[in-house]
């Protein structure tokens, strides 16, 4: 038995354009393409496609997804590596609850009595249970901006892919400042953020108005991404949008 790549999108949750993009990449042909041009996967295809979304939910990227597929493994043997690393994700997870749980209640003591956050907790203390390619992964709908990324991060020192992510992650906490200071998403302080995350997009290749707004939905529409933003404060995933969205038409046109 197979299924149409619709069935195969519907199912999984990944998009046909990125199915579409793993054939052309060779990561996952199909099994057979009809007459009429459509992609048909079967069971082996699923498993397949299986690995791969485990392999990207633990942050590996597109070309090393590629190399390990290449492995003659047992697919039995594969995943029970792959539940390994799924369990110690658990526990990153359950670290990073505990981290975001830690600021929120340091931040509202903070804004009390005055005293900067820093004051009691350490700063590296922020960053707990962050995995570094924790911002590189669930990029499927945009695979072409996946793939460079990943072969960014592949060149990067460990000290540097730290450094990015802890900027990252400032990013967000500036913007949850802002949106509760009560700032519009339009507003110039937001702005300057949002134009400081497209300029790093660019620096990795180049983004269009379109792009950068599907990007911006996707902070709502992802999963993944949504609970990031919603980790850090209530809201802040639909206020990323809106100001993305902003940024996009006033500023790129």
């Amino acid at each position: 038995m197979d299924w149409p790549i619709a069935e195969v999108a519907r199912m999984s949750g990944v998009t046909a354009r990125t199915l579409r993009h793993y054939d052309e990449i060779g990561l996952l042909p199909p099994a057979r393409i009809g007459t009429n041009g459509h992609r048909y996967y079967g069971e082996h295809q699923l498993l397949q496609l299986q690995r791969i979304l485990v392999l990207r939910a633990l942050g590996v990227g597109l070309p090393e997804v590629g190399r390990v597929l290449a492995e003659q493994v047992d697919e039995a043997d594969a995943l029970r590596g792959h539940h390994r690393q799924l369990l110690a994700e658990r526990d990153r997870l359950d670290a990073l609850a505990g981290t975001v749980s830690r600021t929120i209640a340091e931040l509202e003591q903070s804004r009390k009595d005055g005293t900067p956050m820093t004051s009691v907790n350490r700063p590296q203390n922020l960053f707990e249970g962050i995995r570094p390619s924790q911002y590189e992964e669930s990029l499927q709908d945009f695979p072409e901006h996946a793939e460079e990324v990943a072969r960014r991060v592949a060149g990067m020192t460990p000290q540097d892919v730290e450094a990015g992510q802890r900027e990252r992650t400032a990013q967000m906490i500036r913007l949850a400042e802002l949106m509760a200071a009560g700032h519009p998403a339009d507003a110039e302080p937001v702005q300057a953020e949002t134009d400081a995350q497209y300029q790093a997009l660019i620096r990795l290749r180049a983004v269009s108005a379109g792009e950068y707004r599907a990007i911006g939905r996707s902070c709502v529409d992802n999963d993944v991404w949504r609970a990031a933003y919603e980790a850090i404060a209530p809201g802040l995933a639909a206020y990323q949008r809106d100001a993305i969205e902003a940024y996009a038409v006033t500023r790129l046109g």
